[in-house]
């Protein structure tokens, strides 16, 4: 039996079991390089600097082999065999002059089952290790996932795939060949020698009747990891569009091109190197690669960014993955938007920056492209312009006005003009007070617009309450503060247009006969259509679709015995008779 010696771990067992311990066989590596720039015999018997990974499903151990600088025996002691190492300490032995190279004796197995102890033993078995360090895990039966290929790729991808050396996986491949009888007879010895092993055989025959065999056969095979290299440390003048094309598929899954990137260095009392991208199509989800998702470096309005960001100055805690709150990331972030707001303009994300960065409310609203037509008025049809104009007060020195409220002056009217104006209001008074009382509390008022063109009536807000859309948004929370909606949610004011031939036929009407019912259906008819016309949602469904279903047998002439006038009773809309109630609740 060799001899093994056991060592007492210097730190607390539950300080071990909380503790990821990484191989960084990279670091490892670097020294050798760095050893060899003075003193090229230390590659002499491992000139090639590489990583590699094996899989062992049978023995269900994985294994990290590197050919870096490896370690003494009492450097598997110190540095092994401690949990807590003071950094501060190692300063001290540095400048104290201190040999602390790892390159020595070689031939030492360090072994420990996550208990109190560990061992240290000769490795008399002789294996061919050469120069470097090996590392095998023994995995648990509920951790066996980390054998597979997959997950060792996703692993690597996410964590290593811009180190400086070339990690190699050990990896299966099913080979799938022909062969016809008398090979596979000449090659039936051969074949047990060789690596691979024959899965399942198909026999088929060929057009002079010879019998062949299609053979499936595994074999095995070193794959290249990292292929992609750290491009941002080139200079920007040294990269091609190709490299910065290959570089985003590879960072981001994506299929395309990039639309656009930034490459940048930043220097002085903070550096950092950056590439930004971004794609051509808008985000199915908003993320950022950046440490997973690290809101520190991006606001969550530039999800849809992709890039890598790469500091000196960014302090690490122990675990080497997370990095440490401090003010240098609120640096980055800052020289990052002011990037980013140069190359790009995907309007809903805007949006969602001026609602919730003041700080670059104004600029950001130089990125928007806003559709005008006739008068400087602006089409904002997405959900979240109702959240951008309740910041956006006004843009260049003009107040941002609502036309879906009321108050709404499109320019200054001659006297002639505001006594037609004046005289058209007389003349459909009778109207809108009929008009009123049939709508009762559904709308505040009635009034003659000088706003529509074609249309024969619409609903406005008032000027400090919801508009149709904002309203619409609040109904659709679950969550909704009931208070708040009574307050916002005014009563709709009604305006007519007076050169509008059905208007100006429902005067004649009124004026001719106030009791007459079909006035009174027509007046509904208007008033539902006017909220599917607006933006608003229907009160009452089911006699919208009763009133249109009359008109149209009124269109065909047919009888309407069987049919019932609904809603001689003013009713006030469902929703509002909730929030009465809710309101009366609170109350109590």
């Amino acid at each position: 039996m060799e001899d093994t010696e056991t060592f007492a771990f210097q730190a607390e067992i539950n300080q071990l079991l909380s503790l990821i311990i990484n191989t960084n066989a990279s670091d490892a590596l670097d020294k050798i390089r760095f050893e060899s720039l003075t003193d090229k015999s230390k590659l002499d018997s491992q000139p090639e600097l590489v990583i590699r990974i094996v899989p062992d499903k049978a023995n269900r151990t994985l294994s990290i082999i590197d050919t870096s600088v490896g370690m003494t025996k009492s450097d598997l002691v110190n540095n092994l065999g401690t949990i807590a190492k003071s950094g501060q300490r190692s300063l001290e032995a540095l400048q104290a002059g201190v040999d602390v190279s790892m390159i020595g004796q070689f031939g030492y197995v360090w072994e420990s089952h996550a208990g109190g102890s560990f061992t240290i033993r000769k490795d008399v078995k002789g294996e061919p290790l050469g120069r470097g360090t090996k590392v095998t895990l023994f995995l648990k039966e509920d951790q066996l996932d980390f054998l597979e290929e997959w997950k060792l790729k996703e692993l690597m991808k996410k964590h290593s795939e811009f180190i400086s050396y070339p990690i190699y996986l050990w990896t299966e491949k099913t080979v799938e060949k022909e062969i016809s009888d008398h090979e596979s007879e000449d090659g039936e010895g051969a074949e047990k020698e060789e690596e691979g092993k024959v899965e399942e055989v198909d026999e088929d025959k060929d057009k002079e009747g010879k019998s062949k065999k299609k053979v499936k056969e595994v074999r095995h095979e070193w794959e290249l990891i990292n292929k992609q290299k750290p491009i941002w440390l080139r200079k920007p003048k040294e990269v091609s569009k190709e490299e910065y094309g290959s570089f985003y598929k590879s960072l981001t899954n994506d299929w395309e091109d990039p639309l656009a990137w930034k490459h940048f260095s930043v220097e002085g009392q903070l550096e950092f190197t950056a590439i930004i991208f971004v794609p051509k199509r808008a985000p199915f989800d908003l993320r950022v690669f950046i440490m997973d998702n690290c809101e520190e470096l991006m606001p969550e309005y530039l999800g849809f960014v992709k890039g890598v960001v790469d500091s000196d100055d960014l302090p690490l805690n122990i675990s080497r993955e997370m990095l440490q709150q401090n003010k240098i990331l609120k640096v980055i972030r800052k020289n990052l938007v002011k990037k980013i707001k140069r190359i790009l303009c995907f309007s809903k994300n805007i949006k969602l920056g001026i609602h919730e960065d003041s700080q670059n409310r104004r600029k950001l609203a130089d990125l928007l492209r806003l559709k005008r037509k006739g008068y400087e008025a602006i089409f904002m049809v997405d959900a979240i312009d109702e959240y951008v104009v309740g910041q956006l007060k006004e843009y260049d020195g003009k107040k941002l006005v609502s036309i879906t409220k009321e108050r709404l002056k499109l320019e200054d009217e001659s006297e002639e003009d505001k006594q037609k104006t004046e005289e058209k209001k007389q003349s459909f008074e009778n109207l809108c007070k009929m008009i009123k009382n049939i709508l009762g509390e559904r709308v505040e008022k009635v009034v003659v617009s000088d706003r529509i063109v074609d249309s024969p009536c619409c609903l406005v807000t008032g000027e400090y309450r919801w508009t149709a859309n904002m309203e619409r948004i609040m109904r659709a929370r679950a969550l909704r503060d009931n208070a708040m909606s009574g307050y916002m949610a005014s009563k709709k004011i009604m305006e007519i247009n007076p050169d509008q031939g059905i208007v100006e036929e429902l005067r004649k009407r009124a004026d001719a006969d106030q009791s007459d019912k079909s006035v009174r259906d027509l007046v509904l008819l208007l008033y539902d259509t006017a909220l599917q016309t607006y933006g608003f949602s229907l009160d009452d469904p089911n006699s919208f679709a009763g009133r249109i279903h009359r008109m149209l047998k009124l269109g065909m002439s047919m009888d309407e015995d069987d049919t019932e006038l609904v809603d001689d009773i003013d009713v006030p809309p469902a929703e509002e008779n909730k929030i009465e109630e809710s309101q009366m609740e609170e109350v109590d």
